[in-house]
């Protein structure tokens, strides 16, 4: 059973699973709910406190389930919402904590809200996204997947407008300066939350507003939302942890911590900690830890950083030199196959050439550095990868 802590995240190791990988109970080629419920005693054994659920809704899944269609329902073929409950109540059972990850920037672009609002400009959908007659608003805004998108932008033929995009342009970015949009995404983290989930892992929470002027991320009117939603989550839901994906230098992470008087996140990730931890394992050398560890701001005492070696996207090279980048490519990924957009497509054990001696040595480090470890499901079994599959999906093949 789940013992009442409300600082449990800091001392926790957590493990991120996809539902749709991780095993099928049904032989139908795809992972489910009951296949996870058969699988929890494997994962507690292995010493974990949380199960990080990736995206389990309905979705077309262009992007592996971060392009939702419907925000309150269970993707079929992982099962329905009393398949959920039921691996929650299991998990729960055996101790087990579960978070989920929350999509707040975008949707898909066949979730309902955005077909009535390219069909109908009257409709009250037409203001939950960013429209547009002219393509270079914006324009100080980066292109965050370089590989596939030229725009921020794409035109939309049915709404004869141009719609705002920070990732793929199936993806049309969610308009926060809507209360309705707020409204919308409270009442989603209430339902689920109700239905007993310990948490979410926030997905792109820099870019949530725009700016003219700015690049578009991090924002203060992004900061006073997230304050109004832990506030919500303090109030109603004691317990719970918000954990951020803000792939930023720690300076600008820092602030997603919030204050004591005006929290914002339980937990950050420490993207900027894992390129230097392979760095320093091929050079033999401490330095590249330390200086990111030495310029990493203290943070307030309730918080926690979250670090990981691998995770179910690239591994990111966005906040080294173009020199420590070039290296980066030259020691882990000297086929181009294995690169996409500005870092590497590939697994923990392939980027350490099967070595166990240096998988243990990465994983040590891991477990010695200043936050709550993360685990890639698979990475304990020394799980290879497919660099032939396109986008970042050579990484999220079935568990073995």
């Amino acid at each position: 059973m789940l013992v009442r802590d409300e600082f449990w995240f800091k001392d926790a190791l957590i493990y991120e699973a996809p539902v749709k990988s991780f095993y099928d109970s049904s032989n139908d080629g795809i992972g489910d709910f009951q296949g996870m419920i058969e699988k929890l005693d494997y994962i507690r054994d292995l010493g974990v406190d949380c199960i990080w659920l990736l995206p389990m809704f309905p979705s077309p899944l262009q992007d592996d389930g971060y392009d939702i269609a419907d925000f309150t329902s269970i993707h079929r073929d992982f099962g329905n919402l009393e398949n959920f409950k039921d691996f929650l109540d299991a998990a729960h059972a055996k101790g087990l904590r579960v978070v989920a990850d929350l999509v707040m920037n975008h949707t898909s672009d066949q979730h309902p809200w955005f077909q009535e609002a390219r069909s109908d400009p009257e409709s009250p959908k037409r203001d939950y996204y960013v429209w547009s007659d002219d393509p270079t608003t914006y324009s100080t805004a980066r292109i965050i997947f370089t590989d596939t998108e030229v725009s921020n932008w794409s035109y939309d033929n049915v709404a004869g407008k141009f719609f705002w995009h920070r990732f793929f342009s199936h993806q049309p970015d969610l308009n926060f300066d809507n209360p309705e949009v707020h409204r919308e995404m409270l009442n989603i983290v209430r339902f689920w939350l109700n239905l007993g989930l310990d948490g979410f892992r926030c997905d792109a929470v820099p870019y949530l507003y725009e700016r003219e002027g700015t690049n578009c991320e991090n924002l203060e009117e992004t900061h006073g939302f997230l304050r109004n939603l832990r506030q919500i989550v303090d109030d109603e839901f004691p317990g719970t942890v918000l954990l951020a994906e803000a792939n930023q230098w720690p300076s600008d992470v820092v602030q997603y911590f919030g204050t004591e008087a005006n929290p914002e996140f339980h937990m950050a990730f420490h993207f900027p900690l894992m390129p230097r931890m392979y760095m320093a394992m091929r050079r033999e050398s401490r330095t590249p830890i330390v200086e990111i560890l030495e310029s990493t701001p203290h943070i307030p005492d309730g918080c926690q950083w979250a670090i990981f070696l691998r995770n179910h996207d690239e591994l990111t090279l966005e906040m080294v030199t173009d020199a420590e980048r070039d290296y980066m490519y030259y020691e882990y990924a000297n086929d181009p196959r294995m690169r996409i957009n500005l870092g590497i497509r590939r697994r923990l054990a392939p980027l350490l050439d099967n070595g166990r001696r240096q998988i243990e040595m990465m994983n040590s480090l891991l477990f010695s550095m200043p936050g709550t470890p993360v685990v890639y499901y698979g990475d304990e079994i020394g799980m290879g990868d497919n660099i032939y599959m396109g986008d970042r999906n050579g990484v999220r093949t079935p568990m073995q």
